[in-house]
């Protein structure tokens, strides 16, 4: 009979709340694996239906802060899509720059917390530092560091002058040459290595299997980016933005992390080419649309992966139904299969490498 331990649901290496029992042999090898969640439910599915269209903008950019551009983005394409809204191309090309803004700024943070669980302290302050270029830009163009409040019905709520742009690329010209510095210490930093090769493994069969997403898929050998299998906004118009990102095949925690640093440069090479040629135009329509009965499902590609929205109308000022499928909720069976026959040890390193986010899994 082997040790029962336990882990969460509140410790200072989770990320978010969470509660582990786990069974453990001798040699503190986990031969059973019980995850429970539950603690952040705020019934946000059913909020949505006592709220009109407008408010829930609001809402939806607060389901998770992290990928918080990321919920009112696919929820304004699934209104749009509804009530047959072709948005000005500017707008199209303004929402992918705040888009993979936010992305990178995300990503970073993951790392910093990867590199925090390995006590790898001067590779977490330096990763924090960097993704610092990307934090500044969001307060100078956006005015807050987390929540953005970019969308729009048929638009955005911000335009980019000349002298913005300049900005962008000076930020990112110098975020990018350290990005790339922290890739290479990440590879080869022998903590790093020592606790993340090898730990956390999910082969590529079993991916496919529980199908998971984002950059846990393309840790284990499987590049199902939405923005290239199901391209959407300016990524379905203009295909050279699409990320050119390879998945990586050693199905361990380091290959999740690296596929996260790819997915950062990628960010920055499509926010460089965007501001390169940024169509002229509107950045919204001035007339407020009608929103008609209808259904729609949109899909997006969340930093942590595909996020679905799924809306419902009647013809009303609000939606009579609102239901999302978040990457975390895919990605969380994937942790069974990771943190059994691992050491105990690696379990919150393990529950790190998936990025999760509890508070969009449960809203």
């Amino acid at each position: 009979m082997g040790k029962t331990i336990k882990i969460g649901p509140f410790h200072p290496e989770l990320e978010e709340s969470v509660y582990f029992k786990l069974v453990a042999d001798k040699n503190s090898i986990v031969q059973e694996v019980e995850i429970v969640n539950g603690f952040i439910h705020r019934g946000m599915e059913s909020l949505v239906t006592n709220r009109n269209f407008m408010q829930n903008l609001i809402l939806t950019e607060r389901v998770c802060s992290l990928c918080s551009n990321n919920h009112p983005f696919t929820f304004v394409m699934a209104v749009e899509k509804i009530a047959n809204i072709k948005v000005p191309s500017r707008a199209e090309a303004l929402r992918v720059v705040a888009d993979e803004i936010k992305r990178a700024a995300s990503n970073l943070f993951n790392l910093a917390m990867l590199s925090h669980l390995t006590h790898s302290y001067e590779l977490m302050k330096d990763t924090l530092e960097t993704r610092e270029y990307l934090q500044d830009l969001k307060e100078t163009i956006w005015g807050n560091r987390m929540d953005m409040s970019v969308n729009l019905f048929t638009g955005v709520k911000y335009d980019l002058d000349a002298k913005k742009v300049v900005h962008i690329l000076e930020k990112l010209n110098l975020a990018i040459p350290k990005i790339k510095e922290l890739q290479k210490r990440f590879e080869n930093d022998e903590i790093i290595k020592q606790r993340c090769v090898g730990v956390g493994i999910l082969p590529t069969e079993k991916a496919l299997e529980i199908g998971v997403t984002g950059p846990v898929a393309r840790g284990s050998g499987i590049n199902n980016d939405v923005r290239v299998k199901a391209p959407y906004s300016l990524y379905a118009l203009r295909p050279e933005l699409q990320p050119r990102t390879k998945p990586r095949n050693g199905c361990d925690v380091l290959s999740r992390a690296m596929a996260r640093f790819d997915d950062i440069i990628e960010a920055v090479r499509i926010i460089k080419d965007l501001l390169s040629d940024l169509p002229r135009g509107k950045t919204y329509l001035e007339k407020r649309p009608h929103i008609p009965e209808g259904e729609a499902v949109v899909r997006t590609e969340a930093p942590r992966g595909e996020l679905i929205y799924y809306l419902k109308t009647d013809g009303s000022q609000k939606p009579i139904r609102m239901r999302w499928k978040v990457p975390t909720y895919t990605n969380w069976e994937a942790l069974k299969v990771m943190i059994l026959g691992d050491k105990v040890e690696n379990v919150t390193i393990i529950l790190n490498s998936i990025d999760p986010c509890i508070s969009c899994t449960e809203r």
